[in-house]
C-alpha cells in the first residue's frame, strides 16, 4: 500500500474530526448562550477518558429552581445536547444522591448533576476557584524536575 495514500486517508480523517469537533463546540455555545440569557447556568461535568463523557447544563433562576436542563453524553464528536425535562422545576439546592429523579438516571448523569450542584453552591457562596488540569507533558516535566532535585540532594549530602 502506498504511504501517500495512507497519509491522505489520515489527513482527511483529521479534517473531518476537526470540523465535527467545531460543530460540537458551536452546539455547546448555542445552548449555553440561550440558557445564559435566561439567568444563571450551572454546568456539571463528568469527563470520560475511555467511557462516555457527560456535560449537563441547568438554567437556574434566582430562587434556585431549574428552568431548563440539557445534556450531552457520549464518546464521539457526534454527541449533541438533548433536553432533560425531568430536571425542570427541581430546586438545585435539594439535589442529592438519594433524590428520586437522580435514582432513575444512569451513573454518569447522576455524577454530572451532583457536580453541577456542587459548583453552583460553591459559586453561590463565593468559594469557587477553577482548577486547571495538569497536562501529561507538564506532569512529566514536574516528575523529571523532582527526580533531578532528589538526585542533587543525594549527591550534596554524600559530599558533605
Amino acid at each position: 500500500m502506498n504511504i501517500f495514500f495512507l497519509g491522505a486517508i489520515a489527513l482527511v480523517a483529521y479534517i473531518i474530526q476537526t470540523l465535527l469537533g467545531l460543530k460540537q463546540i458551536k452546539n455547546f455555545n448555542t445552548v449555553y448562550g440561550r440558557m445564559r440569557r435566561k439567568g444563571k447556568v450551572a454546568i456539571g461535568r463528568r469527563p470520560g477518558k475511555i467511557a462516555s463523557g457527560t456535560l449537563l447544563l441547568f438554567s437556574v433562576d434566582a430562587a434556585g429552581k431549574i428552568g431548563e436542563a440539557e445534556m450531552m453524553q457520549g464518546t464521539s464528536i457526534l454527541a449533541r445536547f438533548k433536553a432533560r425535562p425531568q430536571f425542570v422545576g427541581l430546586d438545585i439546592h435539594e439535589l442529592n444522591e438519594e433524590h428520586p429523579v437522580l435514582l432513575k438516571e444512569n451513573k454518569l448523569t447522576r455524577q454530572a448533576a451532583l457536580n453541577a450542584q456542587k459548583v453552583y453552591l460553591e459559586v453561590e457562596k463565593g468559594n469557587y476557584q477553577e482548577r486547571q488540569p495538569v497536562s501529561p507533558a507538564m506532569n512529566v516535566g514536574l516528575q523529571l524536575s523532582m527526580l533531578k532535585q532528589s538526585i542533587q540532594t543525594k549527591f550534596t549530602k554524600g559530599s558533605v
